[in-house]
Order: structure tokens, then C-alpha cells, then sequence
């Protein structure tokens, strides 16, 4: 789909560099001996977003809402079921990259590269570094030989860790080494844009930060866009442009990160930032924390009206009726909610001065 006369007269450093419209993905559930279809699972639905070159998106929300497999349909791992992926391609041709078969999309998935969450099993245990990261390249007929060694070494020296490692396996390095390693292996093609699924949540603390102060170092010496896929909003908070926050496949709330952060527009979002972990040990378990009663909704049975609304302490029987469509309240700050107008939501410096005036109490 070419929709090169939409962008017209638009800078090319303001044009998206990716255009997310309408996306839906759902799974099908195979029962009996047959493994015929019964139902289906929605993993993503009606969801719709932006990344600009050299900006970062953060998908929010708890375990299964969706924000994994939102990414892996944008890298192509999976065909959406419905929506557009609008890719804007060097050559400012705009690209559907949800109508490309996987011969069409070759081209493109050395533009969009992934960093998976396990830097253990992300790693073949039985291959060396160099053939970790050097594949790629081979199969895409970049380098061979000494210069796909040296390429190698360079990128391994660019991520922090030292060229002489590229024989060494997996085993050899600690978990915040191997995503390093991970690291590089999408850098090997020169991307534009980078889908980074829980890229620090199975790392401590201090080699989190190390590894988000690299992603940001690269961002900005190669003009990086990132999807950046996360249940932690302190770390989000730190790397983002824009959050996005989903809740059981939907996005609910989306907004610049310093807006969301002191102004969130939603109950769920409110919630999250209420869990933001507080580093002074004497703000903590202060009574604030807003703890969310029930379950998450079913995406394959999910409940009428606003999903969320079983667990809304602002629910009112509207919410139990009628979904609510996204909208934009103020200038770029869209959410999904019948009363958002009305409620009073306390943002995340709302709820450190709370914790505060409580303990000096």
C-alpha cells in the first residue's frame, strides 16, 4: 500500500516511521482428536500506534496482554490477522508490511531486528560467537571470511565486550554479557528500528542499567527507533518518548512519558504506576498502593463493556455496557475511557507525595 500522497509536504524526519493501524491477532483453540477450532484467542485487537525515526515506544501492561505478541507481528515472527503495518521504507515508499509474504519481506527484516528477553535461551548454547552473530550476515550476503570476523569484533567491541571473545560459547558469559551479545546480533544489519521484548527484566538491577545506557548510547549514534516492550514503568520511564499501556490486548492509554507519568488518564494506568517500585526503603508498603481485585479478563471469553471494568474501582454500569472507543483528550494524549474527563487520578509524583506526607505523619 503506497500512501506517499498522505505525507506530502511533511519533513521526512516527521513522518512515522511506523505506522501501526487496526491490528489485530487472535489464535485459534484446537480441541479432540480432529484439532478442530472452538474458539479463539484475542491477543491483540483494534490496537494502533506510531514510532518516529530515532524515538521510543514503550509497550505497558501486566503478563499476557498482549504486548509480546504485538511486537512479533510488527518484526513479521507472526502474520496479523487484520490491520496495517505502515512502514516507511529509506526509499520514502510507504510499505503494508502485514500484506508481505515472506519472500517480499526479506529486505525488510534487516531493517526491523528483535531483542528477545532470555539472554539464555536466545543464545544457541552450541555455536561460537562469531556464528551468533555473523549468520545474519552471511545470509544475507554482507560479509565472509576475515571481513565477517572483523565485522564481529567490532560489533562486539561496540556493545562493550572485548573481539577476542568471538570463539568463546555461550556459557562463558554472564547473563548481562549474553544480552549484549543479543544486542549485537541486531545491530549486525544496520537496522532502523529494533523490537526490544523485556529486553532487562531477567537482569539485576545494576546490569539493567548498564544495558539501558547502551540501547540509549546507540539510539542516538545510529538514529535507532525502538519498540520497547516492558512491565516495569521505572524503567520505561528512563528510556521512553511515548508509553503506550495495553490491558488484555487493547491499548487503554497513550501518551508522551512525562505526560502519562503525571497525568495518567486511566484507572489501569493509574494502578501501574502505584506498583512503581520506591527506592527509599522507609516509602515502602505505606498503604498507597492501589491493588487491583480479581483476574485479568479471559481474551478468549473477555467480559462485555470495558474489559477492565470488573477491576475498576471507578466502574460504573455504563463501563458494564459499553466498550469504550480511544480518544484523544488532550493534544496527543489518547485514552480509553467512558469518565476520563471526571476522574481525579493521581500520577506517579502525586502518589510519592502521598507516601511521603504519610511518613512524616
Amino acid at each position: 500500500m503506497n500512501r506517499n500522497t498522505e505525507l506530502e509536504g511533511v519533513p521526512q524526519d516527521m513522518r512515522p516511521l511506523l505506522d501501526v493501524r487496526g491490528l489485530h491477532m487472535r489464535f485459534p483453540i484446537k480441541r479432540g482428536i480432529l484439532r478442530r477450532t472452538v474458539g479463539f484467542v484475542n491477543a491483540v485487537t483494534d490496537v494502533g500506534f506510531s514510532i518516529l525515526p530515532g524515538g521510543t515506544l514503550s509497550l505497558v501492561g501486566e503478563s499476557g496482554c498482549g504486548k509480546t505478541t504485538t511486537g512479533r507481528c510488527i518484526a513479521r515472527v507472526y502474520k496479523p490477522s487484520a490491520g496495517q503495518i505502515i512502514y516507511q521504507a529509506e526509499a520514502e515508499q510507504s510499505i503494508d508490511l502485514a500484506e508481505l509474504d515472506n519472500r517480499e519481506l526479506r529486505p525488510f527484516r534487516r531493517e526491523i531486528r528483535m531483542i528477545f528477553q532470555d539472554p539464555f535461551s536466545s543464545l544457541n548454547p552450541r555455536l561460537p560467537i562469531l556464528q551468533i552473530i555473523g549468520e545474519s550476515l552471511k545470509v544475507n550476503r554482507v560479509a565472509s571470511g576475515s571481513e565477517l570476523e572483523d565485522r564481529v569484533a567490532s560489533l562486539l567491541r561496540r556493545v562493550g565486550l572485548r573481539p577476542e571473545y568471538i570463539r568463546r560459547y555461550p556459557h562463558a558469559f554472564s547473563g548481562g554479557e549474553r544480552q549484549r551479545i543479543g544486542i549485537a546480533r541486531a545491530l549486525a544489519l544496520n537496522p532502523r528500528l529494533i523490537v526490544a521484548d523485556e529486553a532487562v527484566s531477567a537482569l539485576d538491577v545494576s546490569v539493567q542499567a548498564q544495558i539501558l545506557n547502551l540501547l540509549q548510547d546507540l539510539q542516538e549514534e545510529f538514529n535507532l527507533a525502538y519498540l520497547f516492550i516492558a512491565h516495569d514503568l521505572s524503567v520505561v520511564e528512563h528510556i521512553s518518548h511515548r508509553v503506550a499501556v495495553m490491558y488484555v490486548g487493547k491499548i487503554v492509554e497513550l501518551a508522551d512519558t512525562e505526560t502519562l507519568f503525571a497525568n495518567p488518564l486511566h484507572p489501569y494506568t493509574e494502578a501501574l504506576l502505584s506498583a512503581v517500585p520506591k527506592p527509599d526503603p522507609r516509602l515502602r508498603n505505606r498503604g498507597v498502593r492501589i491493588r487491583l481485585e480479581g483476574e485479568v479478563a479471559d481474551p478468549s471469553n473477555p467480559p462485555d463493556g470495558c474489559y477492565f471494568h470488573p477491576r475498576c474501582p471507578y466502574a460504573q454500569e455504563r463501563c458494564r455496557q459499553e466498550e469504550p472507543a480511544v480518544r484523544e483528550i488532550d493534544e496527543k494524549h489518547w485514552v480509553a475511557c467512558h469518565f476520563a474527563e471526571e476522574l481525579e487520578l493521581r500520577g506517579f509524583e502525586a502518589i510519592g507525595a502521598t507516601l511521603g506526607a504519610t511518613l512524616e505523619r
